[in-house]
């Protein structure tokens, strides 16, 4: 990296007469947000960072992908990766141990500093090293170390050859690349030092944040990468609730509404002439989440016994209605999921419907009755219950009110159930060296990185995974490793299929339904994609 920080001084320089220039770092010298091209959206969304190495959420990674740039992203003409800023797809070593990419030439971050393979290596590194526990540095396990032999060459060293997934990981929330000039090496930088070193290389530039409230964007001319913004600015306002967000779309306060309108607000804007609704595939998962160390019989609790503990978690999975769920919660915007892999994607199978309930699909009090009995456990089971409906949607309330009736039917559990804010739900969910988290049994959404298989597995069951639920188990951690690196379509949909059998057994999480994107929109309003990297950049939108 030497030779990037010879022209740190005068790149600070710059940057400061620059900042003086436009008057001050909050307007980002520019008044295109006054312009008519002016985009205006609505979200309930929540940020936790916008540091990409500490966020791991669809609420903050909305943001990073408008502002920060990747090797590689989807292409909306043909639904497929292609460069981003790379400027090829990469070759592989001989032995499938080393990929090489080279990035565009002469290309710059907003604040005038120079883009190169410093950067890349530079962003990588600090992910990993920081190790947020909240951020994607799991998704980055393949990668052993990362080269920058020149300015525009970047060598990613991974320890599975011919490694599939490579750089779909490099599109995720794990493949930002950030100004190493901007950004601390070692620990999470603050949103206000990012805007204010104006260090974005995305398609927009940030130009003001008032957290989970509102932000400023305008289009960052010097951006050369897959999807320059072809309107001036985006401004995003912030929801505390899906009523005020279906208020707001449709008194036109704001031209799209994204994330998240209940399926009934949905269904009434839809008979709406001034009202479009556009669809995305479906690759969003709602699951209820295990802590093996505090739920009953968990692996922390004075009465730790992993045979119980397990018969906990098949005894719920018994007892999940998830056709309720689908058909009068979510008014079949959902279906009932019964894999770990959803339909539509290699290795998908319907392994949870015959192992558990009925093996039809519907629940079952006798099969979740034998196996408490088998294990040993009293009833009715004590469950501590959490869910958060400012994130996944206000429906999450009649979900988890539905859920707690479904398990307390038949007296085999008592319910207490409880509901948290998001920024702290985040934070209080996980397992960490000196905390054993603090909800037994939790809701959890997933709203994928990518459109591979290995993305429904590698963040939740293999090591250091971002559920951090105290779960591991080395034969599904093993089967993970071997699938990402294998090139054959065949061979690797049989080993998808061993991993699924194992964690249908071990019940991690357990997953409930499957859901497309939806957004709402303005008749006034053109180029809204939901494409199947299941993300929407602004950059495509226009007004009229």
């Amino acid at each position: 990296m030497r030779y990037k920080k010879i022209l740190a001084a005068f790149a600070s320089i710059a940057t400061v007469a620059s900042l003086a220039a436009c008057g001050g770092v909050k307007d980002g010298g520019s008044s295109s947000e006054d312009s008519g091209s002016t985009v205006t959206i609505g979200t309930t969304d929540k940020i936790v960072s916008l540091d990409p190495a500490g966020s791991y959420d669809n609420g903050s990674y909305a943001v990073q992908i408008q502002v920060f740039p990747f090797l590689y992203a989807q292409d909306y003409s043909t639904s497929k990766l292609s460069p981003d800023i790379a400027a090829d797809n990469g070759t592989w070593s001989a032995d499938g141990t080393k990929f090489t990419v080279k990035l565009k030439k002469d290309l710059k971050f907003a604040n005038g500093h120079d883009l190169t393979s410093s950067d890349v290596k530079f962003s990588i590194d600090r992910t990993k090293k920081i190790n947020d526990e909240n951020g994607p540095s799991s998704l980055l396990a393949n990668i052993s170390s990362v080269d920058a032999p020149d300015p525009t060459t970047v060598v990613f060293n991974d320890t599975v050859p011919h490694d599939v997934t490579l750089t779909q990981v490099l599109s995720s929330p794990a493949g930002p690349i950030v100004d190493e000039q901007a950004f601390s090496a070692d620990k999470l930088t603050t949103a206000d030092a990012i805007i204010k070193a104006n260090a974005f290389a995305g398609p927009y530039k940030l130009t003001s944040l008032k957290l989970n409230e509102t932000a400023s964007y305008a289009k960052n001319d010097s951006y050369k990468g897959l999807t320059p913004a072809k309107n001036d600015a985006v401004q995003v306002q912030y929801f505390a609730d899906a009523s005020n967000l279906k208020m707001a779309v449709q008194q036109g306060q704001v031209d799209i509404a994204y994330r998240s309108l209940t399926p009934t607000d949905i269904s009434d804007l839809s008979k709406d002439k001034k009202i479009k609704i556009v669809k995305g595939p479906g690759g969003e998962v709602r699951m209820l989440a295990f802590n093996f160390k505090i739920q009953p019989f968990g692996a922390s609790q004075p009465d730790a016994d992993p045979a119980k503990a397990t018969a906990v978690r098949q005894a719920v999975a018994s007892l999940i209605d998830r056709d309720e769920l689908a058909t009068k919660v979510y008014k079949d915007t959902y279906t009932p999921l019964y894999s770990y892999i959803p339909d539509g994607l290699s290795g998908h199978g319907d392994t949870l419907k015959s192992a558990y309930g009925d093996g039809k699909g519907k629940p079952s009090q006798d099969k979740a009755k034998q196996v408490l009995e088998a294990a040993g456990v009293k009833t009715p089971v004590d469950l501590k219950l959490q869910y958060n409906s400012d994130h996944y949607g206000s429906s999450s309330a009649d979900e988890y009110a539905a859920i707690k009736s479904q398990l307390e039917e038949g007296g085999l559990f008592k319910v207490d159930l409880q509901q948290t804010e998001w920024t702290q739900y985040s934070k209080e969910r996980v397992v960490t060296e000196s905390s054993d988290g603090s909800y037994p049994v939790y809701q959890l959404g997933w709203f994928p990185d990518y459109s591979d298989p290995d993305n429904y597995l590698s963040p939740f069951f293999r090591d250091g995974n971002f559920v951090n639920n105290g779960y591991a188990n080395k034969a599904v951690n093993d089967l993970i490793v071997k699938q990402a690196g294998q090139t054959d379509a065949s061979a690797r949909e049989q080993t998808l299929k061993q991993i699924q059998t194992l964690e249908t057994k071990d019940l991690s999480t357990l997953p409930l339904l499957q859901g497309a994107q939806v957004a709402v929109t303005s008749t006034k309003v053109k180029g809204v994609v939901l494409d199947a990297s299941f993300r929407f950049r602004y950059a495509s939108v226009t007004k009229s």
